[in-house]
């Protein structure tokens, strides 16, 4: 099976830090792909924004080196690289100040009937002064949208300033919250297995659903990121955004339809039904670690304090929790989600485990009757496996086995998949906020992380430690464990 592609209509994308690790890593090489692929028109342009004080060919001579490095030698033909180069332009630019604005505007024209994107690839501390500059230089017209990175602000109250500030210029409608988790195929998947199967809908409840396990594990550190990191901890920097939102993926009920605000609408329902975790049973429902010098799969690998060069600090950067669904669905039925730096393997799956069967007919020489396992695997080979209690194949009675139904995308599929900024890009293009957070979900989410953060500040507990690879802080074991469960191991 081969992917349709469809052209967007024209566009100029404005990316604000473009010589910044994002823009080199995922956006130019995700737009080169869509130029490849012809999703982009001729008349297209992308439009580069930093401090650095770079002429046009310089910019993109440095978007050619990001090529080069990353994105596969066969997708580059000289071609095809040349004339995505050809679209870049460069403005040098004082994002919180008044210098290159002019140009920008120059640059930008008067044209009204072409979408206007402006890609804000910055510190959240730069989205307000930026939005305010485009509004003061009259650069909003009625097909113009902004793309905000994550995180969007640092608890609720910094997020409702950001929000107002970026909302002062831009209607609702015109603000793409990115998360590229949502982009990635497997996750649009999810949506297919829930509402385009009659199989796993009627099971989709506390009646069938014994748990649900959401794991975000990286084997890599803080490394260049530890200034920021250390500024935001793995709850603010993965759980209130990419974790939630795929929990409430699983835990939404059907929409009426694939628009943007009918899926999210039923999303914001989810986060409003989370029961709350503060003060009083954060020491129950929470573990937050920090890892100390062990291996990675490249070798030794340092410490968080190391890597960070301080000798104490109260980051974490592993969490575990316990959630709860406080609806009729899904009353009773865990969420557990755990992600951390330096752990012992690169996954990120949704793991949904069902009810074991009431009674077993097959007697003790069978073996054991495991229970159902929906397994979405996120990365790093993305794919759906469903593991199922089988007969063993031959004579000599009946002995069970639990085996998977395996759907590997990469097999199952001829062509490639767009990355997940690949497709996110050209929603933002074609005006379609579906995968992007809402004001309200974000806030909304904001709404139950901060008691969690304000809990463990008030806490004379500090992150426990874990050694670099292994599956975190045992309490993390602990924590599913005094529950009769234990953590989906990765055999996928």
């Amino acid at each position: 099976m081969s992917a349709r592609t469809i052209a967007v209509d024209p566009f100029d994308m404005v990316v604000f830090g473009a010589t910044g690790d994002l823009a080199a890593r995922k956006l130019m090489p995700a737009l080169f792909r869509r130029d490849l692929a012809g999703q982009i028109p001729p008349e297209a342009r992308i439009i580069g924004v930093s401090r650095s004080r770079l002429s046009r060919e310089e910019f993109a001579g440095k978007v050619g080196g990001w090529l080069a490095e990353f994105v596969s030698e066969p997708e580059r033909e000289p071609a095809c690289v040349q004339r995505f180069l050809t679209r870049i332009s460069y403005v040098p630019l004082d994002a919180a100040g008044e210098d290159g604005w002019d140009e920008l505007a120059r640059l930008l024209g008067e044209a009204q009937d072409r979408v206007r994107a402006f890609y804000l690839a910055v510190a959240p501390d730069l989205f307000g002064p930026i939005c305010e500059r485009i509004g003061k230089y009259a650069l909003v017209t009625p097909l113009a949208r902004v793309v905000v990175e994550k995180p969007v602000g640092k608890s609720g109250e910094t997020a409702r300033v950001v929000n107002d500030a970026v909302g002062a210029v831009f209607d609702e409608s015109q603000i793409f919250r990115i998360d590229h988790y949502l982009g990635k195929e497997t996750v649009q998947n999810l949506m297919a297995l829930r509402f385009a199967n009659a199989l796993f809908e009627p099971l989709w409840n506390a009646g069938h659903v014994d748990h649900v396990q959401i794991t975000v594990a990286e084997t890599l550190g803080v490394a260049g990121r530890a200034g920021y990191y250390d500024n935001s901890g793995a709850l603010r920097d993965m759980v209130q955004n990419h974790m939630l939102q795929l929990l409430c993926l699983v835990a939404m009920e059907p929409p009426t339809s694939l628009e943007a605000d009918a899926v999210r609408d039923e999303k914001l329902k989810v986060l409003r039904a989370l029961k709350p975790i503060r003060e009083g049973n954060a020491d129950q429902a929470t573990v937050r670690g920090q890892y100390k010098a062990g291996a990675s799969p490249d070798g030794a690998a340092p410490g968080y304090l190391e890597e960070l060069g301080k000798p104490e600090s109260q980051t974490e950067t592993f969490v575990a929790l316990r959630a709860e669904v406080q609806n009729w669905r899904w009353a009773g039925v865990p969420f557990y989600l755990r992600t951390g730096k330096r752990l012992a393997t690169r996954v990120s799956e949704i793991v949904v485990a069902f009810r074991p069967v009431p009674y077993s007919i097959f007697g003790a020489t069978a073996g054991p009757v495991m229970s159902n396992h929906l397994v979405i695997r996120l990365q790093p080979d993305e794919g759906v496996k469903l593991w199922l209690m089988i007969k063993d194949p031959g004579p000599g009675g009946m002995r069970l086995q639990h085996v998977p139904l395996d759907m590997s995308f990469a097999n199952s599929f001829s062509a490639r998949a767009p990355e997940a900024y690949e497709r996110l890009l050209m929603d933002v293009v074609r005006g379609s906020q579906t995968l992007f957070m809402r004001r309200d979900e974000v806030e909304a989410a904001w709404a139950w992380i901060d008691p969690i953060r304000e809990a463990w500040t008030n806490s004379e507990q500090p992150p426990r430690p874990y050694t670099a690879g292994t599956w975190g802080p045992s309490a993390a074991v602990a924590l599913i464990e005094r529950d009769g469960r234990s953590w989906h191991d990765d055999g996928y």
